[in-house]
């Protein structure tokens, strides 16, 4: 048996319009810093703030398209669309943030040329770690307000939602970039090394590849589809147990199709004395009971099933 109900998705549309706007002003002073000034490492930011800026388009996009509602051919919603676009953005740091900043580190290191007019390169770096700053500030309070009480990492590896951490550790992915660009030039000019400024290139690249990784192993887990925290999976069980048509909830499968989509399998073993429209009536108290705790639960499916059988389905999925 199974009841749906109208999809809805979450996403900080805030945090995501406060980084584009932030990446593009960057991305333009950075290009103008490195036409004047030839130097690598703030061409590599300047791609670096450009991908950004194009990513913070692809989440808006994936958010758009995750809240459709269902149809014909997505009858449980369109919410993974926000994990493709995710996963998407995560390559895109990889490929083109990280290649590009290590191309250009590798060329000014093999062919070193010194940068001209470096106090343009340190207004420019001044001003973007301003703009970088203040988009990486409207982040980081953003994803506190969702985290809650639980550290940062483990607020990321339990996070449903990629479009908040995305931009938090894209915006921190840039501040070290700026940090790096600005030792770089700094000691190739104090040293009068020019490669200095390849080598800050490559460090960026490094950061940026390691980002991208980081956000390319959380989305995965998430495009594949997680399960609901267990706190909640226990809740579901708790309310099953809790209708006196109910003898034992067996267990409950559930899977995120979205940052606030839950699709949930319930297995239940009703009372011996309990007829088909009982049942019936007993899935629809079920249903507004869980949908009443926990609006995220879209889908629901309650299954008939013995203790016995559902407990050879568990020990299967955990030796899995």
């Amino acid at each position: 048996m199974a009841s749906q109900a109208p999809t809805a998705h979450a996403g900080s549309k805030k945090v995501i319009y406060a980084a584009i706007i932030g990446n593009l002003l960057i991305a333009a002073t950075k290009f103008i810093a490195a036409f004047f000034t030839g130097s690598s490492a703030m061409l590599s930011e300047g791609v670096h703030s450009l991908v950004d800026t194009g990513n913070g388009g692809l989440l808006l996009y994936g958010l758009r398209r995750a809240s459709r509602p269902a149809d014909i051919t997505h009858p449980l919603g369109h919410g993974r669309e926000l994990y493709f676009w995710s996963f998407v953005v995560a390559l895109l740091v990889f490929a083109v943030g990280a290649g590009v900043s290590f191309y250009e580190g590798l060329i000014h290191i093999m062919e070193p040329e010194a940068v001209a007019n470096p106090l343009v390169n340190y207004v420019v770096l001044g001003f973007a770690m301003l703009f970088e700053g203040a988009s990486w500030s409207v982040a980081l309070k953003e994803f506190r307000a969702v985290k809650g009480k639980l550290g940062y990492v483990r607020a990321v590896r339990q996070s449903k939602d990629p479009s908040v951490f995305t931009v938090l550790f894209e915006d921190t992915a840039a501040l070290l970039g700026l940090v790096i660009a600005f030792i770089g030039i700094s000691a190739a000019q104090i040293f009068d090394m020019p490669q200095l400024d390849g080598v800050a290139s490559i460090g960026i690249s490094l950061v940026l590849a390691t980002t991208a990784i980081f956000l390319a192993r959380e989305t995965k887990g998430l495009l594949i589809g997680e399960s609901a925290l267990p706190e909640m999976e226990q809740q579901i069980l708790d309310i099953a147990n809790s209708d006196p048509d109910v003898q034992r909830a067996n267990g409950v499968l559930t899977m995120h199709m979205g940052p606030k989509q839950i699709f949930a399998g319930l297995s239940v073993e009703f009372e011996d004395r309990v007829q088909a429209n009982e049942i019936e009536a007993c899935v629809e108290r079920l249903e507004a009971m869980l949908k009443k705790a926990n609006p995220d639960i879209v889908t629901l499916f309650v299954k008939p099933q013995t203790a016995g059988t559902w407990e050879v389905r568990r020990r299967k999925i955990e030796a899995a």
